[in-house]
């Protein structure tokens, strides 16, 4: 059985990386850490050396997620569940682990989504650094959510392959996960779509404060607010979402329902009503997560 500790970073693709890297500092309130070996912008938004990472592409979208492993030991148990799926994998080599700050990690391609997926440790060696906020005190990266097709066939791949702890679903709409036995309600998110593609991305704050203050830096800046203020009945958290300057969709968060380890509730099939998405009743903008692809990457590992 795998477990993780969280949701430890996401690479995204930007069509200007300056424009975007501003955004992400002077808008979202991330703190730059430098550049990664190919010229990608690190952000940070927690402890961790960076959380965010830009990487200037034709298209804008998802490249790649990392998930912090709980200790050594899982590697075994991840790479004895992805050989039992007949899912290929690979182990980063000692020289890309060292350029993107990276103690041990392996690479997959989960199947439905095409979604690249890392799950890593840190340097034994790794000091944790304060986080610093500026424009919001953001706590921690929250989750990411992407949408499919094969609705059905990524949910298990997550749930029995990977060990993730299924939390709620939202009709046969959208299922939330929590990486076990990390406590928050959700730390990814699935939903059903006519394509393959990156819904949003989440930033967890401190206090509803940040919220509001929130609301009112990106009105101020022009930034498009596509959903909320709000409340998700299945979670519990506050919510807004807004668009970055390529029309990807993020979201701030506050106060999300926490699971035990052991004794947790059991996931529950709420009714996809627009009352069980937002129970303040807020507007959804249409464009909210329509933009925003799913890098492609082959695995040259065996299964």
């Amino acid at each position: 059985m795998i477990r993780y500790r969280k949701l430890g970073y996401v690479e995204l693709m930007v069509t200007d990386l300056e424009r975007s890297a501003a955004f992400y500092r002077d808008i979202v309130g991330l703190e730059p850490a430098g550049e990664g070996p190919d010229g990608g912008r690190r952000f940070r938004c927690s402890e961790d050396p960076y959380a965010v990472v830009l990487h200037k592409a034709r298209q804008p979208g998802f490249r790649r997620g990392g998930w912090m492993l709980e200790d050594e030991r899982q590697f075994a148990s991840l790479h004895a569940a992805l050989k039992s799926a007949g899912v290929a994998f690979e182990s980063l080599g000692d020289a890309e682990c060292k350029s993107r700050g990276l103690g041990r990690a392996t690479r997959t391609v989960e199947p439905n989504l095409g979604a690249t997926l890392e799950f890593y440790l840190l340097p034994a060696a790794t000091p944790p650094k304060p986080f610093v906020p500026t424009l919001a005190k953001i706590q921690r990266l929250g989750h990411v959510v992407w949408a499919t097709p094969q609705y059905e066939e990524a949910n298990a791949f997550f749930r029995d392959v990977l060990n993730f702890a299924q939390s709620d679903s939202l009709g046969e709409g959208i299922t939330f996960y929590r990486a076990f036995p990390n406590p928050y309600h959700h730390g990814i998110g699935i939903g059903r779509a006519a394509r393959n593609h990156f819904h949003h991305l989440n930033f967890m704050v401190t206090e509803i404060d940040d919220v509001g203050r929130g609301l009112a830096r990106l009105k101020a800046k022009d930034v498009p607010v596509v959903y909320g203020p709000g409340r998700h009945p299945a979670s519990t958290s506050v919510f807004l979402y807004f668009l970055d300057p390529d029309g990807m969709t993020l979201e701030y968060s506050f106060g999300m329902e926490e699971f035990p380890e052991i004794g947790a509730r059991a996931p529950r099939r709420l009714e996809p009503t627009p009352a069980n998405f937002d129970s303040w009743g807020s507007y959804r903008d249409p464009r909210m997560s329509t933009t925003g692809e799913i890098a492609a990457y082959k695995v040259t590992g065996a299964a």
